[in-house]
């Protein structure tokens, strides 16, 4: 039976590298997937998912107008699907989140997201409300902050202070975000003094 799983975290905690992995362990086996990423992340090359190790692995970049499941059924008209891999899925709308349930639903093929769970002020980023809402398995990718506690916060920084206002998306890696834990982000903490 598949199932809709959504693996999340706070930044620089492998959730990439986790995708990347877990689709050689299906094409090792010749295994069909399909893996779709967001065109909100720029940062490297379009339809490319790239891991802080360097490895990468070609997408499907998707924005917030992207049918899923249309694209999908459309595959499936030419071949078999074993599983549907999702980077990014923090930045998927709620009609999307629905068609990931649609392709398990309907189709019993296995779809596993892989997100940031809330932004820099500690909210929910609207495919991560209705992934956490909908899937049938969470599983949390746990990282550490600097004082070796579970990170589960991003702290957007800069000039080496925490920045509370802003645009919920602004694209970046550690240059600008920090993953920390609950007590640091609640006190802007971003190094032991």
């Amino acid at each position: 039976m598949a199932k809709l799983f959504f693996k999340y975290s706070s930044m620089n905690a492998g959730k990439s590298l986790d995708l990347i992995k877990s689709n050689y362990n299906y094409m090792e086996r010749n295994l069909n997937t399909l893996i779709f990423t967001s065109s909100i992340d720029d940062r490297w090359d379009k339809n490319k998912i790239r891991s802080r190790t360097e490895l990468s692995q070609d997408a499907i970049s998707i924005d917030k107008s992207a049918d899923i499941l249309e694209y999908v059924e459309r595959v499936l008209d030419t071949r078999s699907v074993h599983c549907v891999f999702v980077d990014e899925a923090q930045f998927l709308t709620k009609r999307q989140v629905y068609q990931l349930s649609e392709i398990v639903d309907r189709h019993n093929i296995p779809v596993i997201a892989y997100g940031l769970r809330t932004d820099f002020q500690g909210n929910l980023f609207e495919g991560s409300k209705w992934l956490l809402a909908w899937a049938d398995v969470l599983d949390e990718i746990r990282t550490i902050c600097w004082c070796e506690r579970k990170a589960t916060f991003n702290m957007r920084v800069h000039d080496g202070k925490k920045v509370e206002t802003g645009e919920q998306i602004l694209v970046g890696g550690n240059d600008i975000y920090l993953s920390v834990c609950r007590r640091h982000w609640k006190e802007g903490k971003i190094k032991n003094d």
